[in-house]
């Protein structure tokens, strides 16, 4: 089997069976987002501990394939993660698409959405998740 399959595979399995999908109650900062251009939308909800800790997060959304694997893998790979350690992930992946490779990131499952570097149209379905997560701990450190 060659890489690209494999990476087709991955990104099929997070489509058809999402990790982290739902919602979660209590208190829990929530953002929304929309890609205008394709009509992807998620809801990403986010549970940081007093430690800084990523202690939950959960995501709500339609989309294509891409955009839905993706926000299924990043909520698996933050999930447990210290926020700055999450924000540092962010900065790779999205470096990852714009061609970059990872330094010293172990990127996990997530270095099978590399590919989507070739198709520009299809980055920011690849990063919307990643944008969401942005967006809630920086609107966290604003309300503090």
């Amino acid at each position: 089997m060659q890489l690209d399959d494999l990476y087709r595979q991955v990104i099929m399995d997070h489509y058809q069976h999402p990790r982290n999908q739902g919602s979660i109650e209590g208190d829990a900062l929530s953002v929304d987002l929309r890609n205008p251009s394709c009509g992807d939308e998620i809801t990403l909800q986010l549970l940081v501990n007093a430690q800084g800790v990523v202690e939950d997060v959960r995501f709500r959304g339609s989309g294509c394939s891409i955009s839905m694997a993706s926000a299924s893998m990043m909520t698996e790979a933050v999930k447990g993660m210290p926020v700055d350690k999450a924000l540092e992930l962010s900065k790779e992946f999205r470096a990852m698409m714009r061609g970059v490779p990872p330094e010293e990131v172990d990127m996990g499952e997530l270095e099978a959405l590399s590919g989507v570097s070739k198709f520009p149209a299809r980055i920011k379905c690849a990063t919307l998740a990643w944008q969401a997560l942005e967006k809630a701990v920086r609107s966290e450190d604003e309300a503090e």
